[in-house]
């Protein structure tokens, strides 16, 4: 890869931010003033969208970074911060020349969108970077509960096995009455369900109880939930061993210590 473009006497340099959220949606800015078309993306100009120092370096350091800008783009509108579009994205940052567009492009910085601060048509996001997991403890803490999440590499389950479509018959509430269930919608607690169409399309909602083929959302989302949608719901589970053993048969990969005496042990004695 040839950098002599950084060294030239007028800079031709420009960013690229390529930004692709949980719901599939890629979209690509440029401080350039005008848009570049890089690898078959179009990177729209933003010139307001800047990050803050990225110093590059071979330490394991964390390297998270901030950005801010004004939402000045359709693509990045209030609504969809609000409902939650932006939680989780990834963000590739990396530097080009934009005198030669086909010329590849210099890598920064990857990562995923951490906390969003909004203030007034402006925002912040900080961007943890491909280290920040070293922040984690090196040794998870004992408790009686699964540490994995449902589905995941430690869990090992496939979620494809525990999940069906279905479509919203009924809307109350909090209460999403789901077509098809046959009055299984008890094990979809601690589940989710995503959107598949309408203007929720692409967001995931945590279920938190189930009876019959009604289903209960934590939370319901920004914009309303309407009869005929289509949805995919994934089981769930209450991280208790006896679900995982009995239910899951899945046992073996249990991360808890259900059997493991608590602080309260030092407290207890004969006859209590």
């Amino acid at each position: 890869m040839s950098l002599d473009w950084l060294d030239r006497k007028v800079t031709t340099s420009a960013y690229l931010w390529r930004l692709e959220r949980p719901d599939g949606v890629a979209l690509g800015f440029t401080s350039h003033d005008r848009d570049l078309v890089i690898d078959g993306l179009r990177y729209r100009a933003a010139p307001g969208m800047v990050p803050s120092a990225i110093a590059l370096s071979d330490s394991l350091d964390i390297d998270n970074i901030e950005i801010a800008g004004a939402m000045t783009s359709a693509a990045i509108a209030e609504a969809d911060l609000d409902a939650g579009r932006w939680d989780g994205a990834l963000l590739y940052i990396s530097l080009v020349d934009w005198d030669q567009p086909d010329a590849a492009p210099l890598p920064l910085i990857c990562g995923q969108f951490g906390e969003i601060i909004r203030s007034g048509d402006s925002f912040t996001v900080e961007m943890l970077g491909a280290t920040s997991f070293l922040d984690e403890p090196i040794a998870p803490l004992t408790s009686p509960t699964c540490r994995a999440e449902f589905g995941d590499r430690q869990c090992k389950l496939s979620l494809h096995r525990y999940q069906q479509e279905g479509r919203i018959i009924s809307v109350d509430g909090d209460e999403i009455g789901i077509e098809g269930l046959g009055g299984t919608a008890a094990r979809f607690a601690f589940g989710s369900l995503r959107f598949l169409d309408g203007s929720n399309c692409g967001l995931s909602n945590a279920i938190v109880e189930g009876d019959g083929s009604v289903v209960r959302l934590a939370d319901l989302p920004v914009q309303a939930v309407v009869a005929g949608t289509r949805v995919l719901l994934t089981e769930g589970c209450n991280k208790n061993f006896a679900t995982c053993r009995d239910r899951f048969t899945n046992s073996i990969n249990f991360r808890g210590e259900p059997y493991l005496p608590g602080n309260d042990l030092l407290t207890r004695y004969p006859g209590a």
